[in-house]
């Protein structure tokens, strides 16, 4: 029995994760879960946006399912990740068929630092305008770092890139790329190399084959992941996973998208790829991969999925669809 806190959140989020748990009934393991609350509709009935309870009740699970926060983000998932330690945010990039993936065969990960760098807040007003300060530290840099080969060695990838732009941001950034080689070290048969910043935006749209893992800092790692999805059919279809030592939290990297919610349209495929990801973590790879094959048949098919991949079904058609063909497999 595993013991999974959720935290559905606001707009398409419930639904995405009204989605996830129901396919997760034809998963073979015993799932005992604990809902919470946090977002703008918990904000607006309490006056706060993250409660307390919440912390503790994801602090007391095995892992944790999220669905999307709408504006208070920053002071939600953003706040999860630096009180819980969640210092790897793992985005794969993943072209699937069916789908309006720029490129076939596509499949690399982003393993982005999560508690440092431009998203720690520090921001203060001056007479000119304001400034905000980056921090990066050589322990973050070096677990981040560490956690992008231990991965390639686990999942039998062969090569790891450090992404940044230690050219300009000399200080923080050689922080970055100095500890980041200090690691590469350790794992002398993983091929080790980097890039700057916008050179990999730019590779990422002319030879994105080339990557493998990608290790990066963490405003980088937001903007580039986006740039991923675009890669491969659109924000819908990209889970990911934020992972300390001892939890993880699976969202899908879209947001709460307001003026989808309610609508039942919303695409399900993310937060069920997150699912995918959660139950890798708890090294039940057997069922993982039962999950993520009946979601790619019901992409390649193209017969129950929701508009923004060309049909017409609901997200919870889809959803049922899925759990369907993860009974028969």
């Amino acid at each position: 029995m595993y013991k999974i806190s959720v935290i559905p959140g606001d707009g398409i989020g419930k639904e995405v994760m009204e989605a996830a748990l129901h396919v997760l009934e034809a998963v073979d393991l015993d799932f005992d879960y604990e809902f919470a609350e946090a977002g703008d509709e918990y904000e607006a009935v309490s006056g706060i946006p993250l409660p307390p309870e919440t912390i503790d009740i994801v602090k007391d699970s095995q892992s944790c399912l999220f669905g999307a926060a709408g504006e208070s983000a920053a002071d939600v998932i953003v706040k999860m990740r630096q009180e819980l330690d969640l210092y790897v945010n793992l985005r794969p990039v993943k072209s699937y068929p069916g789908t309006k993936s720029l490129f076939e065969n596509l499949d690399f990960v982003i393993v982005r630092e999560n508690t440092e760098g431009m998203y720690i807040g520090l921001e203060e007003e001056t007479d000119e305008g304001a400034i905000a300060k980056r921090v990066i530290t050589r322990k973050a840099s070096e677990r981040i770092s560490r956690f992008g080969f231990e991965y390639a060695v686990k999942t039998g990838r062969k090569s790891v890139t450090a992404v940044h732009k230690a050219n300009v941001l000399k200080k923080t950034d050689g922080v970055f790329k100095d500890s980041f080689y200090k690691v590469a070290e350790e794992f002398p048969q993983l091929e080790s190399n980097d890039f700057y910043v916008d050179a990999t935006a730019m590779y990422f749209l002319t030879k994105p084959e080339i990557f493998d893992v990608i290790v990066t800092t963490n405003l980088f790692g937001d903007i580039l992941s986006d740039e991923g999805a675009g890669l491969v059919g659109g924000l819908g279809l990209i889970p990911s996973a934020n992972i300390g030592d001892n939890l993880g939290l699976f969202e899908p990297v879209h947001g709460s998208a307001p003026s989808h919610a309610g609508k039942g349209t919303a695409n399900p495929a993310a937060m069920m790829l997150s699912a995918v990801l959660m139950l890798d973590y708890l090294d039940e790879t057997e069922e993982a991969r039962k999950m993520e094959n009946a979601i790619v048949e019901t992409l390649a098919e193209g017969k129950v999925v929701t508009q923004d991949l060309g049909g017409k079904s609901s997200t919870m058609a889809m959803a049922t669809e899925v759990k369907n063909k993860l009974e028969n497999l």
